[in-house]
């Protein structure tokens, strides 16, 4: 019964943000919104929808460890697990000049982020900041874009992505609506098995989300990638990643703090959080050094991804972390 919910969840969840992103996608084509701005405000907040609503669901529900831990899992498995995967597939290679700006800004909201995490809560007030920094960023990368155009390409590729939906304007309402309450529901049936399965295997809250549960959340992210990988827009995958991992923090973990003020579960103030800035850190250097993420780096990538996994299961309690 556990797998089966824990399969039918990420089942939901997968395709309720699928469903979700191309209806939103067809209704603002329908309304002639360009596909500039899709790319950053549709496609940008709806993949990263089942991260959201499960850790609302999980801090509503008393989970801080899946409520955190999702998030914190999501943007380590987003950067190790999906560009290494994507990599694999064709190089992730960019024009760093194109990068620099939301690279750095992902390095900033990960360094606010261990900073809060380290007071051992974070706070409605602290929730308030975090979300008034991501709608602050969203306005000025929009202007910005207006003005400059430096990434609208990749914007609108991002867009094309997601480019195939319905064509009546019904249909996407139905697709919306639909692929909201598939995630909802998805994330409240994951949740319920993830708790079980760390009764099961026991283990914390905080160690299923770290990483079943945030690379279940992490599926339409790798789903864009690979698709953006074999299509060789490339600056798309490595750009969403970058994308949700600044969401991730911002505004997720704004809006879950405002919700519902977080404790730090100890083991994620710990180690993960700190291991989440390394893996930050570690793909900045990629960027500057190899212009993006080579297969050689994705490969380092995902052997690093799969030592965290084994590190989570059985080394950190065995190391007195």
């Amino acid at each position: 019964m556990t797998t089966l919910e824990i399969l039918g969840g990420f089942v939901l969840l997968l395709f309720g943000a699928e469903f979700l992103v191309r209806g939103a996608v067809a209704l603002a084509r329908r309304l002639d919104v360009s596909p500039m701005v899709i790319g950053m405000t549709i496609v940008a907040y709806g993949t990263t929808a089942p991260e959201l609503v499960v850790s609302v669901e999980a801090a509503l529900g008393g989970v801080p460890g899946i409520a955190v831990g999702n998030v914190v899992g999501s943007n380590i498995a987003n950067i190790l697990l999906i560009l290494g995967a994507a990599s694999l597939v064709h190089p992730i290679l960019c024009t760093p000049r194109l990068i620099y700006r939301d690279s750095s800004v992902m390095l900033g909201a990960a360094f606010l982020f261990v900073g809060l995490a380290l007071t051992g809560t974070i706070s409605r007030t602290q929730g308030i900041v975090m979300i008034a920094a991501i709608v602050c960023y969203s306005l000025y990368t929009y202007w910005a874009e207006r003005r400059r155009g430096q990434t609208k390409d990749i914007l609108e590729k991002e867009a094309e992505e997601f480019s195939e939906g319905p064509r009546s304007v019904w249909l996407a309402l139905l697709a919306v609506i639909g692929g909201i309450v598939s995630v909802v529901v998805g994330a409240r049936i994951l949740i319920s098995g993830a708790l079980t399965a760390a009764r099961y295997f026991g283990v914390g809250d905080e160690v299923i989300g770290l990483t079943l549960v945030a690379v279940g959340t992490s599926l339409p992210e790798l789903a864009t990638a690979m698709v953006a990988a074999w299509r060789r827009h490339t600056d798309v995958a490595i750009g969403n990643v970058i994308g949700a991992n600044i969401y991730n923090v911002l505004a997720i973990m704004g809006v879950v703090s405002i919700i519902s003020p977080l404790e730090i579960p100890e083991q994620i103030g710990r180690f993960d959080i700190w291991f989440m800035l390394a893996v930050t850190l570690a793909l900045l250097v990629a960027v500057v050094a190899f212009k993006g993420v080579t297969r050689g780096v994705g490969g380092v990538f995902l052997g690093a991804y799969a030592l965290y996994l084994m590190l989570q299961y059985y080394g950190l309690r065995a190391i007195g972390l």
